[in-house]
């Protein structure tokens, strides 16, 4: 055996196995070492362009947090825009719903009376006028006109709308009402407010005209207060071939005056 050979069998065996433990240990040290230089250089050299991305897309998420506040904004302004508009609508239908029941265009129903006129059976005096014992259309222009003072919110003569354009005329034997040509016996029929018979029947007006035709001549008059009455629309024109709208005053522009 060699003197080496003697002097390694002459080293504890702990020891031998603590120096091969310590050398794997620096092995591992220098390894990692080795390893941790490249890591810290590549973080060192990408932290600047990790740092301007990330403000980057924070600047850009500012942007569009207030670009959502400011459509939140604009939605709710056009929100109230449209409440408005929807006010502003339904106001104009209503509107319009009272001027075509004014004109006459839509059919009703309703409480309301009938008035019938006929023609008188009595005989005509020697010396009387055969047109007064029967009805004319100013017997029934002067009841429409009763009518309206009396409440009445939409009326008709024998299914004839009156409205404000309509003419009631005596044409030969009949009666023109609109256009319609009618006959006798004249139902009025007037739509209105529960108590509309009470009011015309304690309207001067009306009860002087049913003592100058009824006692007279005997011109009959009848009274019917059913539980609803039914008014057509007015199947006429409505327009106005020789009518033409005023200039506003405000459209006309002032003279200037001469120096």
């Amino acid at each position: 055996m060699t003197p080496v050979g003697r002097w390694a069998r002459s080293i504890p065996s702990w020891q031998l196995t603590l120096g091969a433990a310590l050398l794997v240990l620096g092995f591992l040290v220098a390894a990692q070492l080795a390893a941790q230089g490249p890591r810290v250089r590549y973080t060192t050299q990408e932290r600047t362009p990790l740092i301007e991305t990330a403000t980057q897309l924070q600047a850009q998420q500012d942007e569009l947090k207030g670009a959502i506040l400011d459509l939140r904004s604009r939605i709710q302004e056009v929100e109230q825009v449209g409440q408005g508009s929807a006010v502003v609508v339904r106001q104009l239908n209503a509107d319009l719903q009272d001027a075509r029941i004014a004109a006459g265009l839509i059919p009703l129903t309703g409480t309301g009376i009938v008035i019938q006129l006929e023609d008188s059976l009595e005989p005509v005096a020697p010396d009387g006028n055969e047109g007064d014992y029967l009805v004319e259309a100013r017997d029934l222009r002067a009841v429409v006109e009763e009518l309206w003072i009396a409440g009445a919110e939409a009326i008709s003569i024998n299914a004839e709308r009156i409205t404000p354009t309509t003419a009631v005329i005596d044409v030969g034997p009949s009666i023109l009402v609109n256009s319609s040509y009618i006959a006798g016996p004249y139902q009025v029929t007037a739509l209105g407010p529960a108590d509309l018979y009470s009011r015309l029947a304690a309207a001067p007006g009306f009860v002087d005209l049913i003592r100058a035709r009824s006692q007279p001549f005997g011109i009959r008059v009848s009274f019917a207060e059913p539980d609803s009455v039914d008014l057509a629309a007015f199947a006429g024109t409505v327009t106005l071939r020789y009518a033409r709208p005023l200039p506003s005053p405000t459209a006309v522009a002032p003279a200037s005056s001469a120096p």
